[in-house]
């Protein structure tokens, strides 16, 4: 089998201007991809790193970290979508997952104006460190802009990074393109 080609990715540090419009929480940086196509807050501390299909957001340097966000995006055409939930794209999607989940939790929805989300938790065996883990996925979605969320960590670990996956999903944005990054999110 021959083995996939990493994709290019350009990181690019921007000078800001006086007054720019860029905030995130208290101890956060905010991530942008593809200016606006999709952007939401994350730990200050954690590593970015490409991934051939993502973007990884890890809690420590690998292979030490607890805790890794996946995030890809693609564009999707301008029609009504209200006929493919993403509840059922998430179902489908899960089927084809080769680790053995032994549980999945219930949907969580949500709805902020014109975007929607949809995500579950599944319950699983990490096989190498024969340690109880946890799985969790999200679609979201907004206008010409579809996002795949994912994140894992230990179970143990619940209480201290389901905080951080309500920061991302609290603080996502699809579609809001960006003209300029240095003078912040204002809408073209």
């Amino acid at each position: 089998m021959k083995k996939k080609k990493a994709p290019k990715y350009l990181q690019e540090t921007v000078r800001l201007q006086d007054g720019h419009g860029w905030s995130a929480r208290e101890g956060c940086k905010v991530f942008v991809a593809d200016r606006g196509a999709v952007r939401f807050d994350y730990p200050r501390k954690w590593i970015v790193r490409p991934d051939p299909d993502s973007i990884k957001f890890h809690d420590r340097k690998p292979p030490d970290d607890d805790c890794v966000i996946g995030v890809s995006y693609l564009r999707i055409p301008p029609i009504d979508w209200t006929g493919l939930p993403l509840s059922r794209l998430i179902e489908e999607a899960i089927q084809g997952d080769e680790r053995r989940i032994v549980a999945w939790d219930p949907f969580v929805t949500a709805r902020r104006f014109d975007l929607e989300l949809a995500w579950r938790q599944g319950h699983f065996v990490d096989a190498r460190e024969q340690r109880a883990a946890l799985t969790r996925i999200c679609l979201a979605r907004r206008k010409t802009v579809q996002s795949l969320l994912t994140m894992d960590f230990w179970e143990s670990d619940l209480e201290r990074f389901s905080p951080v996956w309500d920061l991302v999903l609290e603080t996502l944005e699809l579609d809001e393109p960006i003209a300029d990054p240095s003078i912040g999110p204002r809408i073209m």
